[in-house]
């Protein structure tokens, strides 16, 4: 006897909603670019598909980082406001655990953020590890304004990043702070022109490329996982973490590299 099986995963990616992926190879890169102009508004079901494509991108061997960016002037102006309406109580309950993608992804992402980064596109971006704005971005949570809060873990990411003083300035006034702010305030890494946020992307990849993988995996996880530890318990865990990472074969290819005067050649091993 033979049974059957179907899960909503086997179709949901036959066409991606409003976003298209791009994976190069030779450069252990991949990109999901929002691409629904003018403001790249994100559906309902595009959110499902996004998280997918994260776990799909961190179980390819292909690729070592993650680039989430988007097509034209603004990364993204938020959700489908309609939507919200229309889907059901469970639907809208995991929203927060799609646009987490990001973060549970072993490997380094980055966003590139120029123009309105709003709603949920600024929740998923404060869920990737690195936030690369320019002088035309402008962030914001506009619930507020809907008679609503976030719903994707941005008033919680926000607040750990910021303090809650800042985290009630932008969502209980709906304020909108600039690159130039969210740069001062540890929100974005970086800040460049719009015209070289390309240039700062490809350079940021390049950089982490050439790290260990294993190393750069267990560096994310760690600090995702004791963000809200005790420092004794942060500590303990770091050394367990540094105490696996001794007996890695890149960490012996990092000290004879280092000694040899060389550059390392990592494996993830």
């Amino acid at each position: 006897m033979t049974t059957e099986l179907h899960h909503p995963a086997q179709t949901l990616l036959d066409k991606l909603d409003g976003f298209f992926v791009e994976i190069d190879a030779a450069r252990q890169r991949a990109d999901i670019v929002l691409t629904r102009p003018p403001f790249n508004i994100i559906s309902m079901p595009q959110r499902d598909q996004l998280r997918l494509v994260f776990e799909a991108l961190d179980a390819d061997e292909r690729v070592r980082v993650i680039v989430l960016r988007a097509e034209g002037e603004h990364f993204s102006s938020g959700g489908d406001i309609k939507g919200f309406l229309e889907a059901s109580p469970e639907h809208v309950s995991k929203l927060a655990w799609n646009i987490a993608a990001p973060a549970r992804c072993a490997k380094p992402v980055i966003a590139a953020n120029q123009g309105y980064c709003f709603g949920v596109g600024f929740e998923i971006s404060l869920a990737c590890d690195f936030r690369i704005a320019t002088d035309t971005t402008q962030y914001a949570l506009p619930e507020q304004k809907l008679g609503q809060i976030p719903g994707s873990g941005g008033s919680a990411r926000l607040q750990k990043m910021v303090g809650i003083t800042r985290t009630k300035d932008i969502v209980m006034r709906s304020r909108r702070i600039s690159g130039q702010q969210a740069l001062d305030w540890g929100v974005a890494t970086m800040m460049v022109p719009v015209e070289e946020l390309g240039r700062a992307v490809d350079g940021l990849v390049e950089e982490l490329v050439q790290f260990s993988p294993l190393a750069q995996r267990t560096a994310k996880k760690l600090l995702n996982d004791t963000e809200d530890a005790s420092l004794s318990a942060s500590i303990e865990l770091e050394g367990h973490c540094y105490s696996r990472l001794r007996s890695s074969d890149d960490f012996r290819e990092g000290v004879e590299a280092f000694h040899g005067k060389r550059a390392p050649t990592f494996r993830g091993s």
